[in-house]
């Protein structure tokens, strides 16, 4: 089968960086499903993994996490799909990738596709919702309210992958006021088009510009990147008793000054259920089949933002420059082989 893949560590730039080859098709055991693989879409931990892990032996290691495609094998323990079956999944870290035409995958993890979406307007939500959803319902419950707050939430970096979706998953199933932080004119357009109320600049000061929206300090803040610029910032605005969400990688982090208003520190990574065979994994599979519900209801839409192309080492080399850049709106999607 075709798949990509990278043999040395760094240098995207370079033409042979991210290399086309052929593999032996697996075959599924246990729990596992063989998907072929219709379409994908590129997340900002593809390429941190592609700088941090190098391959293992003289075969290329296979990034990739989301997917769409159809069920064609099961294992011999799988019982919730069946072949032909479309589905789409977020995938695990310590496992082959999805940038590959046949891959392997824990039918817990795994959801029903939207009946509604395309291949590639699906392939753009799975890690993203995950992690959204995650992060808001399981981490910080923006359901249970935080006492004199405001009902707001405050997500840094909302017109990324993850902040696209979780404005929208946000409107959908709270009454919350959700402000997003957006530094261009595009990207500012963008986050009030999926459904936030306010956009702020996080180019400039957000304590300020947080307060001239008269609303009263937020009970949550959702920091999808660049967290260590912005959490004395976050400390500053958030109410007493607040929860503070992050889902990146600052290489130091002060959390001293929330001490004072009692301020909760909440990591998502979704990756950890599959990663250690939680009790709870099959919550992602549930997860993504409330995901497709909404999308099939039009109470979402998908974050994709542009197609690259077909699943091939160039196209995929394109996709990791531009998130490298961190200018990425949204999310890119690749199709086919």
């Amino acid at each position: 089968m075709k798949a990509v893949g990278y043999m040395r560590l760094g240098d995207i730039e370079s033409d042979d960086s991210l290399v086309d080859f052929e593999v032996e098709r697996p075959s599924p055991t246990g729990r596992d499903l063989l998907i072929r693989v219709h379409a994908v879409s590129v997340n900002p931990v593809d390429y941190k993994v592609r700088n941090r892990r190098p391959p293992e032996g003289d075969q290329p290691n296979v990034l990739g996490f989301d997917a769409v495609g159809e069920v064609v094998e099961t294992g011999d323990k799988a019982a919730a799909f069946k072949l032909g079956n479309r589905v789409w999944y977020a995938g695990v870290i310590n496992r082959s990738g999805t940038n590959a035409e046949y891959h392997l995958v824990d039918e817990r993890i795994v959801g029903q596709k939207p009946k509604t979406a395309s291949n590639a307007e699906a392939a753009a939500l799975p890690l993203t919702s995950l992690t959204a959803y995650e992060m808001l319902f399981d981490r910080l419950r923006v359901t249970d309210p935080v006492p004199g707050a405001a009902p707001a939430v405050l997500i840094i970096g909302g017109s990324g992958g993850v902040g696209s979706i979780a404005i929208q998953l946000l409107r959908a199933l709270t009454d919350l006021t959700v402000i997003a932080s957006a530094s261009r004119p595009e990207t500012q357009a963008w986050v009030k088009e999926l459904g936030a109320h306010h956009t702020v600049d996080h180019g400039e000061p957000l304590p300020e510009q947080v307060e001239a929206l008269g609303i009263g300090a937020p009970g949550f803040v959702f920091s999808t990147t660049h967290t260590h610029q912005y959490v004395g910032q976050a400390a500053e605005l958030i109410a007493p008793q607040g929860r503070f969400g992050l889902i990146d990688d600052p290489e130091t982090m002060d959390i001293m000054p929330f001490k004072t208003k009692a301020v909760s520190t909440h990591w998502e990574l979704m990756f950890t259920r599959p990663l250690f065979q939680t009790a709870d994994m099959a919550r992602q599979g549930e997860i993504l089949n409330d995901v497709a519900k909404l999308f099939d209801a039009g109470k979402i839409r998908s974050t994709a933002t542009e197609a690259l192309g077909t699943i091939c080492a160039e196209n995929l080399r394109r996709a990791h420059l531009t998130l490298a850049s961190g200018t990425a709106r949204g999310k890119l999607v690749l199709e086919g082989f």
